[in-house]
């Protein structure tokens, strides 16, 4: 038993989800997942890391390089292997002390798992049944807890602010990377870092995955961005919308649109509601409107450790909304030559419905 309390409390709601689903190994990589379950997040390169966890025990594969930085964040026990010996001794070490070593065991693999990692680990064993997280850590990741709550929070309260002064500092001539400069000097200034950040003049909001040029701000110029930034450990991510100068008519038509789609997806979104469901809400209104085929993406995925991460809220997902799980909703309209609305909120879904994290209004940004 481990003496770290969270990483205590997620094994043991690992243990009786792989109950649940009949299986008997999981095995995280060097990845989000790890860093969920055991709060390690080691060096990832070609050697390789693993935690297993299985009924009987829940151990490490760990380089004896990384062993000593390793140590800081767990207790739990490590089976370390040299560069001049290799990790196949310690790998199946590691299988016999998860007991781990009988035939067609039921097997989860951390899907972002290097391959040659994964398949070191399947070739060790003997002929695994294998498949991803997706109903076990994956599921247990999707439902956020306080404590992972009051991080989001404190991340999306930092990046309303970030937005705020990077639209308050418009002025004619900054091009869009200075206004990147300005959002990550805020970032850094407020004790967090850079995850991404999309400013878009004019018609560059028309690409859904604008990369920030020396594009000048000129009068009369639709502006979008797209920012998220990490604070202690955990990421933002919000989309605000304005006009640098008078609004033309097309684009407070287009605004609306999308204010209403958002509005529409808040409304659907409710536990027991299929993400699909979700996005049809959204997309209904954007289509009813004449724009369905400019909303060129899904309507929004999960956010947590990483910022994309399930549930995804698209037409093709059958994921089932439950309490707890944080989202984006973030409906779009991309006129190609001329511009892009894009509003986007990260929500959590409680008993009555989404809780926006951010507290910043979604009006149109009125600047310059």
């Amino acid at each position: 038993m481990t003496a770290f309390p969270r990483t205590a409390t997620r094994l043991a709601n690992l243990r009786a989800r792989m109950a649940e689903t009949g299986t008997d190994l999981v095995a995280l990589g060097p990845s989000s997942h790890m860093a969920w379950l055991s709060g390690v997040h080691p060096h990832g390169d070609e050697r390789p890391v693993m935690l297993l966890v299985s009924q009987d025990h829940a151990g490490f594969l760990m380089p004896a390089l990384n062993a000593d930085a390793a140590r800081r964040d767990t207790d739990l026990p490590f089976c370390t292997w040299r560069d001049d010996d290799g990790p196949e001794a310690a790998l199946d070490a590691l299988l016999a002390e998860c007991n781990a070593t009988g035939r067609g065991l039921s097997v989860v693999l951390d899907e972002t798992m290097r391959a040659d990692f994964a398949l070191r680990l399947v070739d060790a064993m003997d002929a695994p049944k294998r498949r991803f997280t997706e109903d076990t850590v994956g599921l247990l990741r999707a439902a956020k807890d306080t404590e992972e709550y009051e991080a989001i929070k404190a991340a999306h309260l930092l990046n309303d602010s970030a937005v705020a002064a990077a639209f308050a500092a418009l002025k004619e001539g900054m091009t869009e990377r200075e206004v990147v400069a300005l959002i990550q000097d805020h970032y850094k200034a407020n004790g967090a870092s850079l995850v991404f950040c999309s400013v878009c003049f004019g018609a560059s909001a028309a690409f859904p995955h604008h990369t920030p040029g020396d594009t000048p701000l000129t009068p009369d110029t639709a502006v979008l961005i797209d920012t998220g930034c990490r604070l202690d450990g955990y990421p933002s991510d919000m989309t605000r919308c304005g006009f640098f100068g008078t609004p033309s008519e097309d684009y407070t038509k287009v605004f609306n649109v999308v204010e209403d789609a958002v509005q529409a997806a808040l409304h659907a979104a409710k536990p027991g509601v299929a993400a699909r469901d979700i996005d049809k809400a959204a997309r209904d209104v954007i289509a009813a409107a004449g724009y369905g085929e400019s909303f060129l993406h899904r309507t929004g995925h999960g956010l947590g450790i990483d910022v994309h991460e399930p549930p995804y809220i698209a037409a093709n997902s059958d994921a089932v909304l439950a309490v707890g799980n944080v989202f984006s909703i973030e409906p779009g309209i991309y006129l190609s030559g001329r511009f892009g609305v894009r509003l986007e909120e990260i929500v959590i879904l409680r008993e009555g419905g989404p809780e926006i994290f951010s507290e910043m209004p979604r009006d149109m940004r009125r600047c310059g």
